[in-house]
């Protein structure tokens, strides 16, 4: 899922995501919340028409966010009280407040609040964040199906528009830092609570060593239903993707793509690839032989490189097309390998050439 955090995909338009493939885009409730505001995105007709963006989306609920504000935060069995990064405002979120947040917005699919820890918290610390989740989760479910029979309240400003939320889906997220036992028992804890579209991993890619993370999405994958998709948040850099793939993961989102993009490193499927460099100065080659996107279409390495060190926008908003198209076309020809049953040696092999160290799955 390219991420749109703040409702637009940064540097890139809409359509240009959909041209390249994109067919799933992420928001981000905090950021949305704090700016334009969840009210001013639902008086102007919700996400989707606010984004102009026609296919489905999802919003997180913020937990990484409010995480990553540290020292500006206090977690109680309440909820969550921090200061905005724009203005150092105080706010709370609430796993009520974020399911009016989220019905608000409109996405298609929403997240439960979650308690998220530093990825290498020991096992008290990390036992405690994933039995907050699963209550809040309780609390989330209550409020999003009350909103969802009684309808939302009338905006603040007078403007009118449907009570009703649109149709949604709540997902859930297992927590339990890089601990086994408590992966388990997150992941029975969500399925044991209800019926769920989908399931969320969270908690990964926060400071773990890579070797953690497979383990656990090992232990995920063995207690998670097959029939429902799996979604694995925050991880976006090409040899996790099919790491995870291998273990399980159908869904993803990150940043990485468009930010690695605008700072001059462009995915390849022999690794990354610097375009700054010096070498690139009269190379006419694209990015990629073969690949689709408009950067390796139309221009050459040496005309990107030349962008890169003139400052010039154009530059910044191609590598991250490219980027972003590189990860959809990856995960396009995953499932075409699933499909045609040779997933294991094409990963083998992919993997091998980008330059990975293998780790087969248990």
């Amino acid at each position: 899922m390219p991420v749109g955090t703040q409702g637009t995909i940064k540097g890139l338009s809409m359509d240009e995501v959909a041209a390249v493939g994109g067919r799933l885009v992420l928001a981000n409730a905090f950021h949305l919340y704090l700016r334009p505001g969840d009210e001013t995105v639902r008086a102007l007709g919700g996400l989707h028409a606010f984004a102009r963006w026609s296919g489905p989306m999802l919003t997180d609920s913020g937990g990484f966010q409010v995480f990553s504000l540290a020292k500006h935060r206090t977690v109680t069995e309440a909820g969550i009280t921090f200061r905005s990064h724009l203005d150092g405002s105080l706010h709370e979120f609430t796993p009520e407040s974020v399911m009016r947040i989220e019905r608000n917005l409109g996405a298609d699919f929403i997240m439960q609040l979650d308690e998220l820890i530093e990825g290498r918290a020991d096992e008290t610390a990390s036992d405690a964040a994933m039995e907050r989740s699963l209550r809040w989760l309780e609390r989330c479910r209550v409020e999003f199906e009350r909103l969802g029979r009684d309808g939302r309240a009338p905006l603040s400003s007078g403007a009118t528009d449907e009570l009703a939320p649109p149709p949604q889906s709540l997902l859930p997220i297992v927590q339990g830092g890089v601990h086994p036992e408590l992966r388990r028992r997150s992941a029975r804890g969500i399925l044991s609570a209800g019926e769920w579209d989908a399931v969320a991993v969270g908690g990964l890619s926060v400071g773990e060593p890579k070797p953690a993370m497979h383990a656990t999405l090992e232990v995920c994958d063995a207690e998670l239903p097959r029939e429902k998709p799996r979604y694995l948040m925050g991880v976006g850099h090409p040899d996790d993707l099919i790491e995870a793939v291998r273990r399980g993961i159908d869904l993803f989102d990150c940043v990485a793509p468009t930010r690695m993009g605008r700072h001059g490193t462009a995915f390849t499927p022999d690794g990354t690839l610097q375009v700054r460099k010096s070498t690139h100065r009269l190379d006419r080659r694209p990015l990629v032989e073969g690949c689709a996107c408009p950067a390796c279409t139309q221009y050459d390495r040496a005309y990107l490189r030349h962008l890169f060190v003139a400052e010039e926008m154009l530059g910044l908003r191609l590598v991250a097309l490219h980027n972003v198209a590189f990860l959809l076309d990856l995960m396009a020809n995953a499932r075409r390998a699933i499909a045609d049953g040779r997933f294991p040696s094409w990963s083998e092999e992919w993997l091998r050439r980008y330059g990975a160290p293998r780790e087969r799955p248990s």
